[in-house]
């Protein structure tokens, strides 16, 4: 594994930019999902592998990827550079051009696709590329409906927010023919499931009887994140993702994967999927592609979806399209985490070091109710009471981010958990750190409960 120093220029900064980037913050940034008037941005001025630190040189341990999405850590210097080369060369071409970078990071992409996918529809982010794998769900079936999980995220657009099953949804409700269905959860399960292979069994009775009642014939795709992230790294049973497919094949109905958070080596595979005996129509990606050092996302199409817009033309677009950085970083990515073996690295990163100590953890910690997870794609579920599953409260969540914060660890939380998500770049001295700070943190919370 590659690792970075830290550069010289983390330490010895003017630490009044602190206090002069909040207040312009404060002043004229309006943030996403957030009551505007409480909020107290952290600040960060620079980041190194799996460090940041805010201008007085004060540092961090990111388990937070920010959104899941740094995997191969922050100021990667070969993607820096690949960056740079570019804007020197040729910073921005319409998308109807050819262009050398966007070709090559297409073929990366597909290289590491199942069989049967050739082909990349280039987007700005996670969330347009939802839009558009709908929209060619759409066009290639015929059919209006889009089915997908009441647990899941896929994006803050028009259709991709209607498909996340969560309270965002709600007030966004502009897009039609959405439908939802729970997904096997067994540590909350909606089945009265016992087992694993009961809670699969019973969530693709389930679906089934969806697909049935809202009419197979209307139903275009089925939309699942591979491992559902925001909504608590819900990893399938098994059989789930197979009887889906099949379920799909049945009615003629299309499967899109969602692998925003879940690909590019976040579950320790290139693809989410590859863990299991299932091949999509269409995949989506954004996030780990290039770890959101340019925005970038898109669609990875399968050949008959592909061939539906060989005479007809495919209504969608973007202005930037496989923007040259975008694809640039791309390259310099992809080809790093080869050469590094970096998802190798997250891999065993899951398997020998992070995961055994999440369970440690909780052998030790009565607030954690479950540990669940793989590669570098982990949840912890905070609960007061493990025999009634009860959850912890916001407030205390709010107060255990207070506290990792204060130890110098950057943490992700959402609803009742602590989501253990470092880049995939991570060492086992960073997760021993790590760990050492979580359970600090969770001694103090088990007084709380």
């Amino acid at each position: 594994m590659t690792t970075f120093d830290l550069p010289t220029s983390a330490t010895g900064l003017d630490p009044t930019l602190d206090a002069r980037t909040h207040d312009l913050d404060r002043a004229h940034v309006f943030h996403s999902w957030s009551a505007q008037g409480a909020l107290n941005p952290l600040v960060i001025a620079g980041g190194s592998g799996t460090r940041l630190w805010d201008h007085a040189g004060r540092t961090y341990l990111d388990f937070s990827s920010q959104l899941v999405n740094t995997n191969i850590g922050h100021g990667h210097p070969a993607v820096v550079a690949a960056i740079a080369e570019q804007a020197a060369r040729l910073a921005t071409v319409a998308p109807s051009t050819a262009n050398l970078q966007r070709g090559e990071a297409a073929a990366r992409i597909v290289a590491r696709a199942p069989e049967g996918f050739h082909k990349v529809f280039f987007t700005n982010g996670g969330a347009d590329a939802i839009e558009n794998a709908v929209r060619m769900a759409r066009l290639h079936t015929g059919r209006d409906k889009v089915l997908s999980a009441y647990r899941s995220y896929h994006g803050n657009t028009g259709a991709a927010i209607v498909a996340t099953g969560d309270w965002r949804r709600m007030p966004n409700e502009y897009a039609r023919g959405h439908a939802h269905f729970f997904g096997p959860y067994l540590y909350r399960s909606e089945f009265w499931s016992t087992t694993p292979e009961q809670e699969s069994e019973r969530a693709l009775h389930h679906l089934r009887r969806v697909i049935e009642a809202e009419g197979p014939a209307t139903i275009a795709a089925v939309l699942l994140e591979t491992v559902p992230g925001t909504a608590g790294v819900l990893m399938p049973p098994p059989g789930y993702l197979e009887g889906v497919r099949a379920l799909c094949d049945q009615h003629g109905i299309l499967l899109i994967l969602d692998e925003v958070m879940a690909g590019f080596g976040r579950t320790g595979h290139w693809f989410a999927l590859d863990a299991y005996d299932v091949v999509p129509d269409l995949i989506t990606f954004a996030k780990g592609v290039n770890s959101g050092y340019v925005p970038v996302g898109g669609v990875v199409i399968s050949d008959p979806i592909a061939a539906t817009f060989d005479e007809r033309v495919f209504p969608g677009g973007l202005t930037y399209s496989g923007h040259p950085l975008a694809a640039a970083s791309i390259v310099a990515t992809l080809d790093a985490m080869a050469a590094e073996g970096v998802v190798e690295n997250a891999a065993r990163i899951g398997r020998d070091v992070l995961g055994p100590a999440l369970h440690e953890l909780a052998d030790r910690h009565p607030i954690i109710g479950e540990v669940r997870g793989t590669g570098v794609f982990w949840a912890v579920e905070l609960v007061t009471d493990r025999a009634t599953r009860e959850p912890v409260s916001a407030a205390l969540i709010g107060r255990a981010k207070t506290a990792l914060l204060e130890r110098g660890l950057l943490p992700f939380a959402a609803d009742n958990r602590i989501h253990v998500v470092p880049p995939c770049i991570v060492s086992d001295d960073d997760v021993a750190e790590a760990v050492g700070i979580y359970d600090e943190v969770l001694t103090l919370l088990d007084k709380e409960i």
